[in-house]
């Protein structure tokens, strides 16, 4: 997974970045498929886990937490955010872990982080050697052959006086298992205006390929990108959260 240099210099402002995400509705959500289909343990590990908001709430929900990062300057966040949860820096494209989870989560798209089919692979075998049997990996992705070239996503935040504006969006050429996710930041104060731009190399492949992908180690099971309610995956939308049981 490559080191995004652009979340470690500006780690200090992800939160604003995701001001607009439902951390609580989306960690509720996947706490209840964790009673649904997992082993009713609690131990959790979340991979990416950036800044900790995730963790924050499954603590609240009574869960023993661990972290995974790349990036040092977020997990200092983290720590800051969640004390009672143990954060580790590494590549979530090969970790090992000591003990063994009930429960493990990759949000915000972040399993395509892997960069490419070889890295998603270790991705999955390293999280299904973390789980306890009958535990569970969830995490959000999006299929290559649904992304729109022409959508962004922006919202726009005031701190300190300042105004944060961001930007993001998929890019797929339409060929092979690259996509981009393209970020747009200006933070813009009474005098200047400063702008960062990246593009960060992401997976890219279909729910069908990356079933295949998941079905040696996991049973499979495919929801709607919705976190106020549970639904299966109606085969259409290019969006969908991925609940695998281990084997």
């Amino acid at each position: 997974m490559p080191h995004n240099a652009l979340y470690t210099d500006l780690s200090g402002y992800y939160d604003l970045m995701c001001a607009d995400i439902n951390y609580q509705s989306q960690s509720d959500n996947i706490h209840r498929l964790h009673q649904i289909f997992g082993n009713g343990g609690t131990k959790h590990l979340d991979l990416a886990c950036g800044t900790g908001p995730h963790i924050h709430h499954f603590i609240k929900a009574g869960y023993q937490c661990h972290g995974l990062d790349i990036n040092q300057p977020m997990l200092d966040i983290a720590n800051q955010r969640c004390p009672e949860a143990t954060f580790e820096q590494g590549n979530m494209c090969a970790f090992k872990t000591e003990q063994q989870y009930d429960l493990v989560t990759c949000f915000l798209y972040s399993i395509h982080y892997c960069g490419d089919i070889e890295n998603l692979i270790s991705c999955i075998e390293s999280a299904h050697k973390a789980l306890k049997t009958g535990g569970i990996l969830c995490f959000n992705s999006v299929d290559k052959s649904h992304i729109n070239n022409t959508l962004t996503a922006k919202h726009s935040v005031l701190h300190d006086n300042n105004e944060f504006s961001f930007c993001s969006s998929w890019f797929y050429s339409g060929e092979g298992e690259k996509q981009t996710l393209r970020l747009n930041i200006e933070k813009k104060t009474t005098e200047t205006t400063h702008k960062w731009t990246d593009e960060h190399p992401m997976v890219a492949l279909n729910f069908v390929e990356l079933r295949e992908l998941l079905a040696p180690h996991f049973d499979v099971h495919i929801f709607e990108h919705e976190y106020d309610k549970i639904m299966a995956w109606d085969k259409m939308s290019g969006n969908a959260i991925f609940v695998c049981v281990k084997k």
